[in-house]
């Protein structure tokens, strides 16, 4: 069965949205993008090329889809052996109701509605294989989450605090416990810790 992993980037009050650019994810009037690039160091793209050299397909919402599909297919395999290289070979599904097709070489539409799309993911992680992969998509990954499908959160956490924009663990999450499996600490100040979920939380009094 293919392990479900989901790597995103977080604000220090778990803010996801629009990380990478101003115009990136401008949703909701949304005008911080951009917040990760004054702490992006050579250790961040360790951690991240790493990762993407563990997958074996990825699952993408339609946002993160169309970000990635602007700019990847133009990145050769000789400019980024890793993160290209993946990218563009490996299958790529989309979870959207709007995008009717889908140029980007090896991609593939999921459900048209929610409940589609976790039944499609319930079978992509029967296949056997490496890494099923999600990257950012946090509505997808919420959607997720709601099921127990995820197997491995990783989360890199930068210094910066946002105040507004959409948060991966919004109002309403299911309530979950984790597991620390790893943690580092770029010289940038980016904390990165991988997690694995661990059930339901428990509660006392201290």
């Amino acid at each position: 069965m293919a392990k479900l992993t989901l790597t995103t980037f977080l604000s220090l009050d778990g803010v996801m949205q629009g990380p990478g650019g101003p115009e990136e994810d401008p949703r909701d009037g949304f005008d911080l993008g951009g917040w990760l690039v004054p702490y992006a160091d050579e250790d961040m793209a360790r951690h991240v090329t790493e990762w993407f050299g563990r997958a074996g397909a990825f699952l993408l919402g339609r946002v993160t889809y169309e970000i990635f599909a602007a700019y990847w297919p133009q990145v050769s395999d000789e400019e980024d052996p890793v993160i290209a290289r993946r990218l563009n070979a490996l299958p790529k599904y989309v979870a959207t109701s709007t995008l009717n097709h889908l140029d980007w070489k090896g991609s593939t539409p999921l459900g048209a509605v929610a409940e589609d799309t976790v039944d499609a993911v319930r079978r992509l992680k029967e296949q056997p294989g490496d890494e099923l992969q999600i990257h950012g998509s946090g509505d997808l990954a919420r959607s997720l989450m709601e099921h127990d499908l995820i197997d491995e959160y990783r989360l890199l956490v930068y210094p910066v605090v946002l105040g507004r924009g959409r948060r991966l663990f919004a109002d309403g999450a299911v309530p979950t416990a984790l597991r620390l499996l790893e943690s580092d600490t770029t010289p940038a100040g980016v904390a990165v810790h991988t997690y694995a979920p661990d059930g339901r939380p428990t509660f006392g009094t201290m």
